[in-house]
């Protein structure tokens, strides 16, 4: 009997669970009440215009209500052409033709995409989500269709890149430079150099990027544990960054000055 109970216990736990993932996997991708599913020519008709029955335009499949910025995109606005249909593709390219204001985004690099999901953002923020076209990047259920997901998957991997990348720079931040062509090349480092606070200052260094046809300037801490190592750390050698295998001296520049000049 106790053997039963317990195994009672277990199947309700069980139920349970699959209900809250259910509810949840309902909040992700179900239709909420007042949600809507359009075919591109039911879409077609939101333009603004006089006898029309709104104002929309989706993003990503996503349809919203922009009737609170009538005057950017009812027609005769700058913004008219996405009125009425999904043109996710033009919101990058800037391509207002009837050719690039499409919703095909498959060719688009990774920065390209995170463009598009800042403008997500934004109309996630400051309008009125209201439904889902059926096509591209959701099927007639309203789910997302394996394309959505493929994007969804590359703006994710363009975070992720972005988010390396502030870290490398945090650790190597670009150096200050300068050209003319009477005085020749100037690089140099500061404590705000390249656009990173910080409270040391560093020397310029190549970084070579494995992949990059040429290296750039980044300035490079010359005190303390490597980046890589804790500040306790017994074995490091009070040199920074400076022993970094990707990273060179510039010819002719001592190897501690903050600032190489180059004279043509």
């Amino acid at each position: 009997m106790l053997q039963l109970c317990r195994l009672g216990l277990l199947l309700g736990l069980a139920v349970a669970a699959a209900a809250v993932l259910a509810a949840r996997l309902m909040g992700w991708w179900g239709l909420r009440a007042g949600f809507r599913l359009f075919i591109p020519e039911e879409l077609a008709r939101y333009r603004g215009g006089p006898g029309d029955p709104g104002l929309y335009l989706a993003l990503l499949g996503r349809v919203y209500d922009v009737s609170s910025g009538r005057r950017h995109y009812e027609p005769g606005a700058h913004y008219s052409g996405f009125a009425g249909r999904d043109a996710s593709r033009a919101f990058v390219t800037g391509d207002y033709s009837e050719a690039g204001l499409v919703d095909d985004v498959s060719d688009l690099s990774f920065s390209e995409l995170l463009t598009l999901q800042n403008w997500l953002s934004f109309y996630e923020k400051n309008y009125v989500s209201v439904g889902r076209v059926i096509g591209r990047f959701y099927g007639e259920d309203g789910l997302p269709t394996p394309e959505l997901t493929q994007v969804d998957a590359m703006i994710t991997k363009g975070l992720e890149a972005n988010k390396q990348e502030l870290k490398e720079k945090q650790k190597f931040p670009p150096c200050n430079s300068e050209w003319s062509s009477t005085k020749g090349s100037r690089f140099w480092c500061s404590s705000k150099s390249g656009g990173v606070s910080r409270d040391w200052i560093g020397v310029p260094r190549k970084l070579y990027k494995p992949g990059a046809k040429e290296p750039h300037c980044v300035c490079v801490r010359t005190t303390g544990p490597p980046s890589d190592q804790t500040p306790d750390s017994p074995t490091h050698r009070n040199r920074g960054d400076l022993d970094h295998p990707n990273l060179g001296e510039y010819p002719g520049c001592p190897p501690l000055a903050i600032t190489c000049s180059f004279p043509r």
